[in-house]
């Protein structure tokens, strides 16, 4: 039911032009993961390996996202959804428009809607914004508990910015463990 949901919905997207970014791409980058995923990690828009291989969080970012999953929660992709604010890259990996924005986010909010899971992950700062429609800084939002439409919703730094500043990882799996616990997840041995 949901994984025919979501195909429908990517169908959709799949040849939008609602924004210049659809000039400008490669791929429609719209999400993967399972379908009744329990934690949807939310990011800001596909980058270059994305918009390649049509994929979120397949660069080096995705390599952190994927060690965070597995050696610390004990997770593999298939068992949570990854997905980004815009569908499209924006040129040069620039921060995502004001034009852009409203014009991408009713296919996320749809496939939240869709899945319907316990916890969001937003990662990073407009991701964040974007979907608790705040102005609020990363140091206001990140380690505490949000509500998007009664889903819990954990703010924590983008896997990029950790690659910029390795000292924050500290921060983020705290924020982890706190999403950790609140799934019922154990660390692996």
């Amino acid at each position: 039911q949901k994984a025919k949901a979501l195909q429908a919905l990517q169908s959709e997207t799949s040849d939008c032009q609602k924004c210049s970014l659809a000039q400008t791409r490669t791929n429609i980058v719209f999400g993967q993961g399972t379908p009744d995923a329990r934690l949807v990690f939310v990011g800001e828009a596909p980058g270059y390996h994305e918009d390649q291989q049509g994929l979120a969080f397949v660069g080096r970012a995705g390599k952190l996202l994927d060690d965070i999953l597995s050696n610390g929660m004990g997770l593999t992709r298939d068992d949570v959804y990854i997905c980004n604010i815009l569908k499209c890259r924006p040129p040069k990996n620039r921060d995502p428009g004001p034009v852009e924005i409203p014009c991408c986010l009713p296919y996320l909010e749809r496939q939240l809607q869709i899945i319907s899971p316990e916890v969001i992950c937003c990662l990073g700062r407009i991701a964040s914004q974007c979907l608790l429609q705040t102005n609020d800084a990363m140091r206001d939002l990140r380690g505490q508990w949000h509500d998007y439409h009664g889903t819990r919703t954990m703010v924590t730094y983008h896997p990029a910015y950790l690659l910029r500043n390795p000292p924050e990882k500290k921060k983020t799996w705290a924020d982890i463990q706190k999403i950790m616990a609140e799934l019922g997840l154990k660390r692996p041995a």
